[in-house]
């Protein structure tokens, strides 16, 4: 995994990321899927927010039987790194999740890859609970296409796959290694960034949670 950053923003640069149109009807426990690269960074973005109860690093979008860090590296088993988001929805709904996924986790705008991270596995792309977290997200995507948000088109994928838990020391990655170069140089700034731009969302009273 090497470093990456955010894209610049395009025609809407001076105005603020916006709120989905569509919302999701939703109660209770629930949980969300998404792909943006390096697990340890998503991962991280999201152990901040209140509501979140629990972040897991995986695999989807391939086999049971590959789902394992050295083949998916190889790039060829059809996985991509994601994380698995277990949220109460009374607290945090998915389309904040989805937000969050687009403005500040990852460039939603590289085709299989994040920075120097290049490969299949590393593609921005969705995995939806239901139909409704479907039908949100299809949305959302157009909404921020139509609104020039970015420079370049958005390319994340909308996919269909289990969920595959990924070995125990991807776990919980960044906060367990701070002092790691690629944590220090790529986690660390998103999560700055998530701080800077959405504060409100934080756990402990905006400081957020290591």
């Amino acid at each position: 995994m090497q470093s990456c950053d955010l894209p610049p923003l395009g025609g809407a640069a001076r105005r603020e990321f916006p709120d989905a149109d569509e919302q999701a009807i939703e109660a209770g426990e629930r949980v969300a899927v998404f792909g943006g690269g390096c697990f340890w960074c998503t991962e991280a973005v999201y152990r901040q927010i209140d509501g979140v109860l629990e972040v897991e690093a995986g695999y989807a979008g391939g086999l049971e039987e590959t789902a394992d860090y050295r083949k998916v590296c190889a790039g060829d088993t059809g996985h991509a790194e994601v994380i698995r988001i277990r949220y109460d929805a009374e607290r945090v709904g998915f389309t904040t999740l989805l937000k969050v996924f687009f403005s500040v986790a990852h460039d939603p705008t590289q085709y299989h890859r994040q920075g120097n991270d290049i490969g299949p596995q590393y593609r921005s792309a969705i995995f939806p609970a239901d139909a409704e977290q479907e039908r949100v997200a299809r949305a959302y995507i157009a909404q921020l296409d139509a609104a020039g948000i970015y420079d370049k088109p958005i390319v994340t994928s909308i996919e269909s796959a289990p969920f595959y838990k990924a070995e125990a020391y991807h776990q919980d990655y960044a906060a367990q290694n701070p002092d790691q170069p690629y944590i220090a140089a790529v986690a660390a700034p998103k999560v700055a960034k998530l701080r800077e731009r959405h504060a409100g969302l934080l756990k402990d009273g905006g400081q957020g949670s290591a």
